[in-house]
């Protein structure tokens, strides 16, 4: 079972896990998810899917396996916009998937967040850094319900002896972003392809890590299968500030009349992501593959299609 299944990564996920030859249930309520992400499943025999809230109790019939916890807001606009969805997804919405992996004998990875970490004081992050967050700012809504997710799982599985899996998800990019996502990618791509000014937060100089989302699907499918229940980060350690990446999104699509404007800094944004993936390098034998070049000409290609360059949409 997938949650969050009609978002981003959870879509990605669910074709990996059918092609694998799993019976993949999907759950969603789409507040940030959308269908077309999964239409192209719904006539397989290997998949059905549930609209539902995983915040309220959660049933699903027969036999179940494995569970992955992806419902929640993830972009700072979806977050801000629906600051007590998210908190009760992290809590109300992990306890009611820990009580059904309990009560299925399940296996379950929940997704948890680079952003942990807060605006770090480490770099690059490891997995036994504590973080620095802000539990009151206007991010703490997301921070502290994936920091309480973490909690509530390793509670979970000293407590009960459930079989748990936590990942700490890294900056991902890809074909299904939502356009109006509010993430830097989206951003960068719809604004360069409809000719309008890139968006760069601050003077440029803060440092993101981009993994493309096969990589992190590749990552996520080995570690929900090894024998490890601590945190794992996945991302891909290629750091670049924001103003090289306007640069190379710019230099992509090509648009004469695409421009970069400067925009005040957020509060709490962090000023340097990176991951350390060394964890992830011994004990999954996995490290990302796709370069930035590639997979941002595949997202490209993707965003091509669905953003216009008329100003309309």
């Amino acid at each position: 079972m997938i949650t969050g299944v009609a978002g981003f990564i959870g879509s990605h996920l669910a074709d990996r896990f059918i092609k694998e030859g799993y019976h993949v249930i999907g759950m969603d309520n789409l507040i940030t998810g959308n269908l077309d992400n999964i239409a192209h499943l719904f006539p397989l025999k290997a998949f059905e899917y549930y609209h539902h809230d995983v915040s309220k109790f959660v049933h699903v019939p027969g036999e179940l396996h494995y569970i992955l916890h992806f419902a929640s807001p993830a972009s700072p606009i979806d977050y801000l916009r629906m600051p007590i969805q998210t908190l009760k997804v992290g809590s109300l919405g992990t306890h009611n998937l820990l009580g059904l992996a309990k009560s299925k004998k399940a296996r379950i990875l929940i997704a948890s967040t680079s952003e942990v970490y807060g605006d770090p004081l480490v770099h690059p992050q490891r997995e036994d850094y504590w973080g620095n967050v802000n539990p009151i700012g206007p991010r703490g809504v997301y921070d502290e319900a994936k920091r309480f997710q973490e909690a509530m799982t390793m509670a979970y599985h000293n407590y009960h002896g459930l079989e748990t899996r936590i990942v700490r998800i890294f900056n991902t990019y890809g074909p299904r972003m939502r356009v109006e996502d509010g993430r830097v990618l989206p951003a960068f791509f719809s604004q360069a392809i409809r000719g309008e000014g890139l968006t760069v937060f601050g003077d440029g100089k803060q440092t993101r890590s981009f993994c493309y989302v096969d990589d992190l699907v590749e990552g996520i499918y080995r570690l929900l299968l090894s024998n490890y229940h601590l945190p794992v980060n996945l991302g891909n350690p290629s750091e670049i500030t924001i103003m090289d990446f306007a640069h190379e999104i710019l230099k992509l699509v090509n648009n004469p009349k695409a421009h970069i404007i400067h925009n005040p800094l957020p509060v709490d944004d962090p000023k340097q992501r990176q991951p350390d993936i060394s964890l992830a390098k011994k004990i999954l034998d996995w490290e990302p593959k796709v370069s930035r070049s590639e997979g941002l000409k595949l997202t490209y290609e993707y965003f091509r299609q669905v953003v216009k360059g008329d100003g309309n949409h």
